[in-house]
């Protein structure tokens, strides 16, 4: 049974106050792992070394068709000449090297 005292006495709840503080936090929380992430991102730059391909080349086929390449790509092997690239090589026998800067 209740008093005349305690239905006027404001009861205060905590429910609602725990609830929000647990939010601000979770938000916080969230905010500082991407926060983390993105600028751990920024320090870690994973830049492999440039290759030295020496100076560029023009070399003529005797079909008339040219072929723009790097000097250090250019092998020659028993006597003809290749183009020896990351995935192809291709037959330049026959053809005249030009030194020329093309862009």
């Amino acid at each position: 049974m209740m008093n005349r005292s305690d239905r006027y006495v404001k009861k205060t709840n905590y429910t609602n106050f725990i609830f929000s503080i647990t939010r601000v936090i979770t938000f916080l929380c969230l905010v500082l792992l991407v926060s983390g992430y993105y600028y751990s991102k920024s320090l870690i730059k994973v830049e492999k070394p440039k290759e030295d391909l020496g100076r560029k080349v023009v070399i003529e086929l005797p079909s008339g068709e040219e072929v723009f390449t790097y000097e250090k790509l250019v092998v020659r092997e028993n006597g003809k000449m290749y183009y020896k690239g990351d995935r192809s090589t291709i037959d330049l026998t026959g053809g005249t090297i030009i030194y020329e800067d093309w862009k």
